[in-house]
């Protein structure tokens, strides 16, 4: 297993910009994210850092701008590489994989924003790429979301996500189980969706 930990758009835009983060609360988000990037360090794990990058026109992540720059508990921090998206996956028009080769990464670790947008793409996209997937949930965040489709607040939706990953597409944890699992070298803990959905019925049944 070769890990390499992939920092997700940590930038002002959801500290001070239209995109506040609400749920995990973003200090404590951000705290692990430090943490998670402190240990990668220290265990020689590359750290590859990714920015949204839109227009200067653009509402959100205007290039340029403050919601656009890194958050400082990121940019304060040394990293390994540093790669540009357009889109919520970081892996279409960007060099990724190229990064991910040069280091022989096989599992990919994310943390970062948003929970349902860029972490859920790239967890699934990578997953169909071949690597294996790690999701630490308290180093990520995400905020309600209200269309025509639903209202759903942001600690449900932050769960729905996870639930998700965890029944097929990454091993989910808490940061402090993953950096137990950097310094013994283990894997995280699996599950699958056979046994999550049967897991889900025995308990129903007993309710």
């Amino acid at each position: 297993m070769k890990r390499a930990l992939v920092v997700i758009d940590v930038q002002n835009e959801y500290e001070t910009g239209k995109w506040g983060v609400q749920h995990p609360p973003l200090s404590e988000s951000l705290t692990n994210v430090a943490l998670a990037m402190d240990t990668a360090r220290a265990a020689g794990i590359p750290v590859i850092v990714v920015q949204q990058d839109a227009p200067e026109s653009s509402p959100v992540f205007a290039r340029g701008g403050h919601s656009w720059q890194l958050h400082e508990t990121v940019s304060s921090r040394p990293y390994d590489a540093l790669v540009l998206k357009t889109l919520p996956s970081a892996f279409p028009g960007t060099n990724l994989k190229e990064v991910l080769d040069q280091y022989g990464a096989d599992t990919l670790t994310l943390v970062g924003y948003m929970t349902h947008n860029c972490i859920d793409s790239t967890a699934k996209e990578a997953l169909h790429m071949g690597y294996a997937v790690e999701v630490l949930e308290d180093a990520t965040g995400t905020l309600g979301l209200l269309n025509s489709a639903g209202r759903i607040d942001a600690e449900k939706l932050h769960e729905a996500v996870m639930t998700v990953l965890q029944a097929r597409f990454a091993a989910v944890a808490s940061t402090v189980e993953w950096v137990q699992a950097v310094r013994t070298n283990e894997d995280l803990e699996r599950s699958n969706l056979v046994a999550s959905i049967q897991s889900f019925r025995e308990t129903a049944a007993v309710g």
